[in-house]
């Protein structure tokens, strides 16, 4: 681990916290400006970025207040988050690739009965069709999801490893 993190424990859960929010409002950016609208895979990428970003903030508050291996644990379970993130990308990549078959909610966006069966229809029409299959961008033959597994899967390592280092500096 590196001198600068060792003599600073709160600066890998900020790193990761910084790190994981750019994410977010990167493919936050590209659904508002760039008119990319998510699926459900997409929307749970998002979820699991949230998470590793509260953990690591709460990991980053037990650092500031001197609660050196509570952030330890928590540095390292917001790692356990990003490996949890990496396996949804790397399961939405593989749907992309038709390699398996997506999540019954892949394509299909949530639907109210609510105002009758008219309302219902009217609802249907106007919703965007967004299959998790589909790749609406890529760079170098990479889909965003595919992006998204190897910064999930770097964040996990450095997470990962920040936290263990830590703990064995406190043991």
């Amino acid at each position: 681990m590196s001198p600068a993190l060792a003599a600073r424990p709160w600066l890998a859960p900020l790193l990761i916290a910084a790190i994981s929010a750019a994410a977010v409002l990167i493919a936050l950016a590209s659904q508002a400006w760039g008119g990319l609208q998510p699926c459900v895979l997409c929307i749970w990428q998002r979820w699991a970025h949230g998470a590793v970003i509260a953990l690591a903030l709460i990991a980053l508050g037990a650092a500031l207040y001197g609660a050196r291996r509570g952030a330890a644990w928590l540095t390292a379970i917001a790692g356990a988050a990003a490996i949890v993130g990496t396996g949804i990308a790397l399961y939405h990549v593989g749907v992309e690739q038709q390699w398996w078959p997506g999540t019954s909610g892949c394509g299909a966006g949530a639907l109210s009965g609510a105002g009758g069966l008219e309302a219902l229809r009217q609802q249907i029409e106007s919703a965007p069709i967004v299959r998790c299959s589909d790749v609406p961008w890529s760079l170098f033959g990479i889909s965003m999801a595919g992006y998204n597994a190897i910064l999930s899967a770097a964040l996990a390592l450095f997470a990962l490893a920040a936290g263990l280092a830590t703990l064995r500096r406190t043991a």
